[in-house]
């Protein structure tokens, strides 16, 4: 049973066509990367999973829930479930490793002690219980990406979108980012991740979307 499908969608945003009749799925668990060049519309895809925009014909639909039925009151409970892990990281500058990935809880009204048993094994999961009160500007690229990821699975989501996820990192801490996405996917998080490196959609052991201006060009396998 597929927890995302798209059913023959587009997307125009500001009288520009974004995404043309896009049809595919996501199956539970699955590890999958839509590649493309800048502009392809992989992006708008990840958007269109989250909520953040509806499409312009056809269907989104996340784990049996038409995304455009999502009012209000359950668009955040629909986004905590969906993890979204950005190429600039978008941490809190003037919050910590820590109070970062707590704060992903604290909104949701958890209680503290769950909530820092719950950061701590987060941080620890993607190796950086050591720098629980290091603030951003002290992390290496690698070390905040890995406090991002780390703040998008606090929430237990059933899948995460990453979105070019090692576009600002050296090829060393791009690929220890990549195997990170991995490990989680083996303990069974489903992964969609955005790039434009052909390297990745060669060395993954990962089902492949690839996009050319907005257009699904091909599926493998």
């Amino acid at each position: 049973m597929p927890v995302i499908r798209f059913d023959n969608v587009s997307l125009v945003l500001n009288r520009t066509a974004i995404l043309e009749n896009i049809n595919f799925h996501v199956g539970k668990g699955e590890y999958v990367l839509l590649f493309g060049t800048s502009g392809a519309g992989k992006s708008s895809i990840l958007r269109l999973i989250h909520g953040d925009i509806l499409p312009t014909v056809g269907t989104v639909t996340v784990r049996d829930t038409d995304t455009r039925g999502l009012k209000r009151s359950r668009l955040a409970h629909h986004r905590r479930s969906v993890g979204f892990i950005f190429q600039d990281y978008k941490l809190i500058p003037n919050m910590t490793a820590y109070e970062n990935v707590a704060f992903a809880l604290e909104v949701t009204g958890q209680k503290r002690r769950s909530i820092r048993q719950k950061a701590i094994q987060a941080l620890n999961t993607v190796g950086l219980g050591h720098r629980l009160q290091h603030y951003p500007h002290d992390l290496s690229g690698g070390e905040c990406q890995r406090v991002a990821i780390a703040r998008a699975i606090v929430l237990e989501p059933f899948i995460l979108l990453a979105d070019e996820p090692t576009g600002n990192l050296d090829d060393e801490n791009a690929w220890a980012i990549v195997k990170l996405l991995n490990t989680i996917n083996h303990a069974g998080t489903a992964v969609l991740m955005a790039t434009h490196k052909p390297t990745f959609t060669r060395r993954l052991n990962a089902r492949i979307l690839t996009l050319h201006h907005g257009r699904l060009t091909s599926c493998m396998p």
